[in-house]
């Protein structure tokens, strides 16, 4: 099972996956914690500074610990700062507004995916790394429901205009690392030449469909049912694409024994 995202109080945040690929998002006191109240009676400028970060990793803690509980719909600075432990108002010393913490809850999504994902750079070949890459994705997007939702988020969902330059970079990035998996493949000769963004659109479009369709109760399957129909339909999908040696391979070990799924 997957470890909960969670805060605890302190003042350094780090963000690391165990063993088992869980993504786990904690602080660590700061041994100087105890003093800042009395510190800053007496001075302020990079003390204040430090204080006032520390204060915000806080903030942010809760609205990750928030959003994951409560989804998008049920995310509010009122719950906020009752999560926090202090009046609403005074979040907005920190924040700006609702928005602003949202897209600071956007950017961890992005940086636990890519946490996921970036394992898969760590095998030896192009077909291990995009047969890698698939997994993770499934792996995270079932592991952390919301987390993968909110990377899909668009900027009206959040109450803004355009999503931050940074954000926007983010998934630029991600989409990104998606075509250089399968231009490898196709350099390789596991994958037919071809243009290797619409190639990997193609597939991501094909593989959060199907997401989608499970996560909304339209497939009446449980998890390891759909992780079973994810593989053997993806298998499918990458046969069209894939040399005929490769096509031949992956029918062979993955379509003898197809699941089943009903739409409701």
């Amino acid at each position: 099972m997957p470890l909960p995202l969670r805060s605890c109080p302190g003042g350094r945040r780090s963000k690391n996956s165990d063993a088992s690929g869980n993504y786990s998002h904690h602080f660590t006191l700061n041994a100087v914690t105890p003093l800042w109240p009395l510190v800053l009676d007496h001075v302020g400028g990079p003390v204040y500074g430090v204080y006032m970060s520390y204060q915000r990793e806080k903030i942010l803690a809760a609205a990750v610990e928030l959003y994951l509980q409560d989804g998008l719909d049920g995310f509010s600075m009122r719950k906020l700062a009752k999560q926090v432990g202090v009046t609403a108002p005074a979040l907005y010393r920190h924040y700006a507004g609702k928005e602003a913490v949202l897209a600071d809850v956007m950017r961890e999504a992005h940086r636990a995916f890519m946490s996921y994902l970036y394992r898969a750079i760590e095998a030896p070949t192009p077909r291990e790394r995009f047969q890698g890459a698939g997994e993770r994705y499934l792996d995270f997007a079932l592991e952390h429901p919301r987390w993968h939702a909110i990377l899909s988020f668009g900027p009206e969902q959040l109450g803004m205009v355009e999503l931050p330059a940074d954000i926007e970079a983010m998934s630029s990035a991600r989409h990104q690392f998606w075509i250089d998996r399968v231009r490898e493949c196709m350099d390789a000769g596991i994958l037919e030449d071809g243009d290797p963004t619409q190639t990997a659109l193609t597939l991501w479009a094909h593989a959060h469909g199907l997401l989608q369709l499970y996560r909304q109760g339209h497939l009446q399957i449980g998890e390891s049912e759909f992780r079973a129909l994810f593989e053997e339909s993806g298998v499918r999908l990458i046969c069209g694409i894939a040399t005929d040696a490769f096509a031949h391979e992956l029918a062979e070990r993955y379509l003898d024994a197809a699941p089943t799924a009903t739409e409701a």
